[in-house]
């Protein structure tokens, strides 16, 4: 399947890789590893997280209090928010509609 990211969602990463590379060197680095290791594990199985009652599917990041957003749609997943687990977690719900 392939992956597309919405620009909001690539704005969202970016942010979040200037903010933790503000808050240490090297630490916005090991987010943006994170962030494609876990892109790439829904790559190669992205219906096993279950879906949830918004029809989106979600996976948190391991070290970062992060999580991937994402619907299927035919052949290509969508990836449709790098969100923050404690801030406003689901902010970017209305997204859905657009899809």
């Amino acid at each position: 399947m392939t992956l597309t990211v919405l620009h909001e969602a690539d704005i969202e990463f970016s942010e979040s890789v200037i903010h933790y590379e503000a808050k240490e060197p090297g630490l916005g680095e090991r987010f943006r590893n994170e962030v494609a290791e876990t892109v790439e594990c829904i790559q190669r199985n992205p219906e096993v997280p279950r879906l949830r009652a918004k029809r989106y599917r979600r996976v948190n990041l391991s070290i970062f209090s992060h999580y991937i957003a994402y619907i299927i749609r035919a052949d290509e997943i969508w990836s449709v928010a790098i969100a923050h687990s404690h801030r406003r977690p689901e902010f970017w719900l209305p997204r859905l509609r657009t899809l």
